[in-house]
């Protein structure tokens, strides 16, 4: 009886080996097969992200996402999307999304984020001359103020949130949203302290307020599949080599510094 028994486990351990040790097909192995990395990007997000007059992308993510690319041995595509359209967008037609991507629990409820890169935050930028006026998110939100913003992403959810009386102004072109502010048509935008500190070097007549310390806790990441372990694993090695070396410092400083 008790060889039956282990003759029994034996043969049902045997056919579970090759069921066990089948592997998921890997958005790692396409890539490398492929040759090409598709990466959704807005392209209105300096200093992350920008689509330039002849159709080419620039930026910070636009450098890592071509040093990620030459690692897995392939080729960087860009996809131009937009915020509103960024996950769907990433899910339909990309590998990656990169471009000053914020880590957040939305998102995250349909796709997966690489380890963290940056540590960021919302912070205000306004005409140097209104600096004192918003020292603070209270000060901000006043029923005189005329606070404008992109929509579909994190800083549209960030003023909802957080302006009570406050006039809110959508403005749909991020490229030209500090114009606003610098024409007198909108007093202040609170965005990533990291665009504050390049749209004020952009922009002498704008000054970024306490970038130093945000308004709100954020990371920057990048958008992956969800539950594809391989994948990301590679892009969280990938990274975790960059900053060792200082590469990653020395991509993001040509851009900040």
């Amino acid at each position: 009886m008790k060889k039956l028994f282990f003759i029994l486990v034996l043969a049902l351990g045997t056919q579970a080996v090759p069921a066990a040790a089948q592997t998921s097909p890997s958005r790692l192995d396409e890539v490398i097969k492929s040759g090409n990395l598709r990466v959704c990007m807005t392209g209105d997000y300096k200093p992350f992200s920008f689509l330039k007059a002849d159709n080419s992308f620039e930026g910070i993510d636009v450098d890592l996402a071509r040093s990620l690319a030459k690692a897995l041995g392939s080729e960087a595509r860009f996809i131009k999307t937009s915020w509103s359209n960024l996950t769907s967008d990433f899910l339909e037609k990309c590998d990656i999304a990169m471009g000053g991507v914020s880590v957040t629990l939305e998102r995250q409820k349909k796709v997966s984020f690489s380890v963290p890169h940056m540590v960021d935050g919302k912070s205000a930028i306004a005409r140097c001359s209104d600096v004192q006026k918003f020292q603070s998110l209270a000060a901000i939100d006043q029923p005189g103020t005329r606070a404008i913003v992109n929509p579909g992403g994190t800083n549209e959810r960030f003023a909802r949130a957080n302006y009570k009386q406050a006039q809110l102004i959508l403005h749909p072109d991020n490229v030209t949203i500090f114009d606003q502010i610098v024409q007198g048509k909108a007093d202040v935008m609170v965005t990533d302290a990291s665009e504050t500190m390049w749209q004020a070097k952009l922009h002498p007549q704008l000054c970024a307020i306490h970038p130093d310390q945000p308004l709100e806790f954020s990371e920057k990441a990048f958008m992956l599949p969800r539950g594809d372990v391989p994948f990301k694993q590679f892009v969280d090695t990938w990274m975790h080599q960059l900053k060792a070396t200082g590469e990653y410092d020395r991509l993001v400083n040509q851009w900040l510094k």
